[in-house]
């Protein structure tokens, strides 16, 4: 059964949005295994900052049928799809893995690339899988935030109660 790790982030309403997510996908996976939660920058627009965690779980379903249930609970938690797509959110909720696999056609794109480009997935998944491996570039997760450059995106660290 593969891991799958997910990110999850919001500008808009974050706090219950991101209890939202957190309770809809264990609702669905069961148990997750979750990241402390960062608050960043907004990336792309001008907006309010985002907080941003990362969750694993396994399951038996597919990789497609994986984002097709992310894709529901965006929508479920008020996430609208109009405008821009670097713009405020209720809720983004991306697939970073699919266990190892390698694949970059149709909506599947796994390894999701934001891992090697942005602060705010890398940091959180480097926390819950430290030892874990990049599947294309077989670098480790924790080594690999340890050789980010963290001057060009700012993280802090939130309390933040489930």
């Amino acid at each position: 059964m593969p891991r799958v790790y997910i990110s999850i982030g919001s500008n808009v309403d974050r706090e219950n949005s991101i209890r939202n997510a957190v309770r809809e996908l264990t609702a669905r996976y069961g148990p997750l295994v979750l990241s402390p939660v960062y608050e960043s920058r907004a990336v792309g627009f001008t907006g309010e900052n985002f907080y941003n965690l990362v969750a694993g779980f396994d399951t038996e379903e597919t990789a497609g049928r994986v984002k097709e249930t992310l894709g529901d609970i965006e929508t479920a938690c008020g996430r609208r799809r109009e405008g821009p797509r670097f713009s405020p959110r209720t809720l983004d909720l991306d697939l970073l893995l699919y266990g190892d696999t390698v694949q970059h056609d149709g909506p599947i794109d796994v390894p999701h690339p934001d891992i090697r480009r942005y602060a705010f997935v890398l940091r959180p998944l480097a926390d819950i899988a430290p030892g874990g491996r990049h599947p294309e570039t077989g670098l480790v997760y924790e080594k690999m935030w340890q050789q980010f450059d963290k001057d060009k995106q700012e993280l802090t660290a939130v309390d933040f109660e489930f």
